[in-house]
């Protein structure tokens, strides 16, 4: 799979640049359209001045933090089942932990009047819904790193952060993707004044 990444970015790329030529085509075959050319002056500029504002959205962050979280499960061993006394203790313990973030959630959203429900008493949309990825992600890397440090798989508090940093290394395919599959999007959106 990883031999087919490189072909599939390429591609994405040479997509981008065709609707880039075929919209500035487009646009000027037929003026009256209201298909806007990514190579005219309006097209450029708001493909220079909105890059960074059209990369930077909530799924952004999720794919970070999920990648985050990711690495942290995957090294702090709390998948793989328990062979020990002291790694079964660290699951107790674990889960005990998950109990209380989701007794705590539950506090926060549940009782009348609670601080993560919308205006109207709603869990969809609320702020409970748009936390509901950056909670679960840091649910599962706090839970993760204290199974780690517990059971002795992460022997200080480094092994931790490389723990983390390992799920950002794993994840690094998805951030090129992500790039490039919002900016052919926004792109085509543009182009047809969407």
């Amino acid at each position: 799979m990883k031999r087919f990444l490189p072909h599939i970015a390429l591609t994405l790329v040479v997509v981008q640049l065709l609707i880039m030529l075929v919209s500035w085509l487009l646009s000027a075959a037929f003026p009256t359209s209201g298909i806007r050319s990514l190579l005219s002056s309006e097209g450029l500029r708001w493909l220079m001045g909105h890059f960074s504002q059209l990369l930077a959205t909530s799924l952004l962050a999720w794919l970070l933090l999920c990648a985050m979280a990711w690495g942290c499960l995957l090294r702090s061993g709390l998948l793989v089942r328990p062979t020990n006394y002291r790694e079964r203790r660290a699951q107790l313990m674990a889960l005990l932990l998950l109990a209380v973030i989701v007794g705590v959630m539950l506090l926060l959203t549940v009782v009348p009047h609670a601080v993560l429900l919308s205006a109207v008493g709603g869990l969809w949309p609320s702020p409970f819904s748009a936390s509901l990825v950056p909670v679960v992600a840091f649910s599962i890397t706090l839970v993760s790193a204290f199974y780690g440090l517990v059971s002795g798989r992460f022997e200080n508090i480094s092994a931790v952060y490389d723990a983390v940093l390992f799920g950002i290394r794993q994840g690094a395919p998805l951030f090129l993707f992500y790039v490039l599959v919002i900016q052919i999007y926004e792109s085509f959106m543009f182009v047809l004044s969407i």
